[in-house]
């Protein structure tokens, strides 16, 4: 099965904690007469992380932050093609549920929050049951709750040898603005709180867009730009460690060869073993970013996932 033929979707498990126990909310659809998680294709343009929160929203009415990523099934459909679905974990907020816009419809008949024993009988298929399964897990180590930190590189910018002043005022290329644009709404499906940012012409400039979708106002922050990392003055720890402490969501814009340091510190930070992961999740293409999962309840247990996205083509 080709990557050409395969269908692609997204979805979420939608959890909160009623009456002290974790409850998922399930959906009961209309024409199937199944019961699932819920999930959606991908619309033309769309990227992965879009669609869940999209689909979470069609089919809910609920509005989420992505969590944790909890894994990809495989199937193939009545027609023989493949479906392939992404799914991230999601905490349904009190303030969510209060501005919930769903009605039973043609596609969904009811939502109904069970627990995860429970749901686990409730599906009506075996590959949202391993997904379930992967966010047991989480529920099982108390991991469950989280807050992002999005790593991002500047989107591409001009070359070097064709700019000749102060290479902190370097601009983004043509493509590097279209990068810039494109990042908005992805990145959006994490619910950033916060941006940051080396005060480098071309790290300014790939968060503009963000910060006026957002409203968020941007932090420029010379201790992670790249002029103070090759003059020996980048102090990484401690603008990390405050992005740590605070426990929110926030993008941090810097440049190639300081992320390396930025993941280091996140792990230091998180009592974290080093390891590959490290490399692997700053080895981004200009316009790309690593979403770095940490817990929102106990700083030290670690990181709990990173995953990292591309730039779009």
């Amino acid at each position: 099965m080709t990557a050409e033929t395969a269908v692609y979707a997204a979805g979420a498990v939608c959890w909160r904690i009623i009456d002290g126990r974790m409850h998922v909310l399930l959906i009961h659809r209309t024409v199937h007469g199944d019961v699932t998680i819920p999930k959606g294709k991908v619309d033309p343009g769309e990227t992965l992380p879009q669609t869940a929160v999209r689909e979470i929203a069609e089919e809910t009415g609920l509005e989420i932050a992505l969590g944790v990523p909890l894994g990809i099934s495989r199937y193939l459909m009545p027609n023989g093609r493949e479906k392939v679905v992404h799914y991230w974990a999601g905490e349904v907020s009190d303030r969510a549920l209060q501005n919930s816009t769903f009605k039973p419809n043609g596609e969904v008949a009811a939502l109904e929050w069970v627990t995860i024993k429970r749901a686990r009988t409730y599906l009506s298929y075996a590959p949202d049951v391993e997904i379930l399964e992967n966010f047991s897990l989480l529920v099982e180590q108390g991991v469950t709750s989280t807050f992002p930190l999005i790593l991002l590189r500047h989107s591409k910018a001009i070359t070097r040898s064709t700019w000749h002043e102060a290479d902190t005022a370097r601009p983004l290329s043509r493509r590097g603005v279209q990068q810039a644009a494109e990042l908005v709404e992805t990145v959006k499906a994490w619910h950033p709180t916060r941006i940051v940012s080396s005060p480098a012409v071309r790290c300014v400039t790939t968060v503009r867009p963000l910060s006026a979708a957002t409203g968020i106002k941007v932090k420029f922050d010379e201790r992670i730009s790249q002029d103070a990392w090759s003059a020996g003055d980048a102090d990484v720890r401690r603008v990390v460690g405050k992005r740590v402490r605070s426990g929110r969501s926030a993008v941090i814009c810097s440049h190639g060869p300081v992320l390396p340091d930025i993941v280091r510190e996140i792990a230091l930070a998180t009592s974290t073993p080093l390891g590959s992961y490290v490399t692997d999740a700053a080895e981004l293409e200009p316009g790309g970013f690593s979403v770095v999962h940490l817990s929102a309840t106990n700083s030290g247990s670690g990181i709990i996932s990173i995953e990292t996205h591309a730039p779009r083509a």
